[in-house]
């Protein structure tokens, strides 16, 4: 007798069919990677707006008068400097400095904050929340299976949603707040993983479908267009966002995925703390670098770069950019102080193909004042 265990999905799962949406799996999930087309999907985020499901990241409650404390042991960055409203992008580091997960963190109120963190890594988060936070007084919650979440990006998005929840209009970048949306309390950020202006509804499943439906119905005057993986990808890595499990994992840190403006090493003690400490002090061996190519190709992830004719690294994650009109990537490299503008090559389907390092944030939006 064998046993299989059958991807799971989302509460808009029959939402996207109907919309044509193809289905693939996504870290056990049954997620669209694309409706019309990914480049259709990818600049109505650029110009208009586009709707995400992204109802498969998990969501957990920390509370209690060690709420705060508990939050700054098990995180680099410094959430101490977020209040009420607030919202933080943070990394999780283990004990050799690697990253359990890269997480956003909310405050709610003083002692209660909620913690978003990724689909894949849910369960084993909340595990090493459980484990970190024996013998203190904080509660925790994971109330991943009772909440959806919709994305809604671009520039148009705050006008799309104010359409059904005005409140959130005036919410600042990296603002967070609780409303009561259609009867049921629902919570909003406007966060965004594109690069773009966004707003995140994370909403009990009950209305996940009637939010996803009224946002499309009402904000066609605006271009809005359901959106799926295969644009988000493209989006993310455009503007220099990790994706984790492929780009930082448990065995790459967080100043070696090019990431150290999130550990705040004078903030008192966090789990990897030393390890950190030691890399920013003496350098760190491998770095998440930023490649463009220099001629036309679609690179993929797991193309060899070469750097002075050897092969420095492979690409994590790789792919054909809309907004630069180029092949991109990023790969951890075995040359970490390579410079911006430094002639390297990228071997695609046997041939080498001249490329150069750039910043890893390969795509700036001007619809943003300042990148994220």
């Amino acid at each position: 007798m064998t046993t299989s265990t059958l991807p799971r999905r989302t509460a808009l799962f029959e939402s996207h069919k109907r919309l044509g949406g193809r289905i693939v799996d996504f870290h056990g999930w049954e997620l669209p990677v694309q409706y019309e087309s990914i480049i259709k999907e990818h600049d109505a985020v650029r110009n208009r707006c586009g709707l995400f499901d992204v109802s498969h990241m998990g969501q957990v409650f920390v509370s209690g008068p060690q709420a705060l404390a508990f939050l700054q042991k098990v995180n680099a960055n410094d959430i101490s400097k977020i209040g009420p409203g607030k919202a933080i992008y943070s990394h999780l580091p283990n004990e050799k400095g690697g990253v359990v997960d890269d997480v956003i963190v909310s405050c709610l109120a003083p002692g209660r904050y909620l913690v978003v963190v990724n689909a894949a890594t849910a369960d084993k988060d909340f595990a090493w929340f459980q484990k970190h936070a024996k013998g203190m007084d904080v509660v925790l919650k994971n109330e991943s299976d009772r909440y959806g979440m919709i994305a809604v990006q671009g520039p148009k998005a705050s006008e799309v949603i104010g359409l059904i929840a005005p409140a959130a209009m005036k919410l600042p970048r990296f603002g967070a707040m609780e409303l009561e949306l259609y009867g049921q309390p629902s919570f909003i950020t406007r966060t965004g993983y594109t690069g773009e202006d966004g707003v995140e509804f994370i909403v009990p499943n009950e209305i996940v479908v009637r939010v996803w439906e009224d946002l499309l119905a009402q904000g066609q005057s605006f271009g809005v267009v359901p959106c799926g993986l295969g644009a988000r990808d493209v989006l993310r890595l455009e503007a220099g966002y990790l994706l984790y499990g492929q780009d930082v994992d448990d065995e790459h840190s967080t100043y070696e995925a090019n990431y150290g403006w999130v550990v705040k090493l004078d903030k008192g003690d966090f789990i990897g703390k030393s390890v950190l400490a030691a890399q920013k002090r003496d350098g760190v061996k491998r770095r998440l670098t930023g490649v463009k190519l220099l001629e036309r190709g679609v690179p993929r992830a797991g193309a060899p770069v070469l750097v002075d004719g050897r092969e420095a690294g492979k690409f994590c994650s790789a792919t054909f950019s809309p907004s630069l009109q180029a092949g991109i990537g990023v790969g951890y490299l075995d040359r970490p102080d390579l410079a911006a503008g430094t002639k390297c090559a990228v071997v695609l389907h046997g041939r080498e193909m001249a490329a150069e390092i750039v910043k890893a944030q390969f795509y700036t939006s001007p619809n943003l004042k300042k990148g994220v």
